[in-house]
């Protein structure tokens, strides 16, 4: 069956391909990415119709082998695809399953965009049903693997949005500390997209913790890199800002 379905999956994404579309994609990354070209609301819908047909009724492991097939053709959307899988089965998974989860962060994740989509979709929920989770996040700021380093960060942010649009993650409840401990660990990273990864964490708790927030980059803004700095104060008032971004 998932060889079966595999093939399905690829016929439908190549009869989706925009050659313009692909091509701005690959100018868009840094690092060298594989992609069909299939614009990303395309690719989730194509995701969500095969799960509704087929993957919703795959055990946990059959479901498990079908995701890392996706994710090693190393394709953009053929990741999308999985991390939506995943995303759309938690009935089916337990606390231990993240340890799989883990596995295909460190195997499979090697760019930005699949790093934010796995982070936000699959890795928040487990640890918003997990909190004791968080201790593995923290040990992931030591990580030789970059993805896995900004992982620690994003993984504090869920997709969910509340009404007015926020993020909802793990952010939103009271674990500010060990937000600021992951923040302060990632702090002297050489990686941007490393300190852009801590410094959206910072931003989505001061969606709910502003005050507490603008405290701690006060504090810690000699350290911080400007990009962190910026992406932490995005969107405080002007006032908050002009004061983080000052000079002493």
């Amino acid at each position: 069956m998932g060889d079966k379905l595999i093939k399905k999956i690829r016929s439908e994404l190549k009869s989706q391909i925009d050659l313009s579309y692909r091509k701005g994609c690959e100018n868009f990354f840094i690092e060298k990415i594989i992609c069909y070209g299939v614009r990303t609301p395309l690719v989730r819908k194509i995701a969500q119709k095969y799960f509704r047909e087929e993957v919703r009724f795959l055990k946990k492991k059959e479901l498990f082998v079908l995701c890392e097939e996706l994710f090693k053709s190393d394709y953009n959307e053929e990741a999308t695809i999985a991390i939506q899988f995943l995303s759309l089965s938690f009935d089916k998974f337990e606390k231990k399953d993240f340890k799989v989860f883990t596995q295909f962060l460190n195997k499979y994740i090697n760019n930005w965009a699949k790093d934010d989509d796995f982070c936000t979709h699959v890795l928040a929920v487990m640890v918003g049903n997990y909190p004791e989770l968080i201790l593995e996040l923290k040990k992931w700021t030591k990580s030789k693997n970059m993805w896995v380093r900004r992982a620690s960060a994003v993984s504090f942010i869920s997709s969910d949005r509340m009404s007015v649009g926020k993020e909802v993650g793990y952010v939103a409840r009271d674990n500010l500390k060990d937000v600021f401990e992951v923040a302060k660990s990632l702090m002297r990273d050489r990686e941007d997209l490393v300190q852009k990864g801590y410094g959206w964490m910072l931003k989505v708790a001061a969606n709910f913790h502003q005050r507490q927030v603008f405290d701690f980059v006060m504090e810690n803004k000699k350290e911080m890199t400007r990009t962190a700095l910026r992406y932490a104060i995005e969107k405080m008032p002007k006032k908050l800002k002009v004061e983080a971004m000052r000079i002493d």
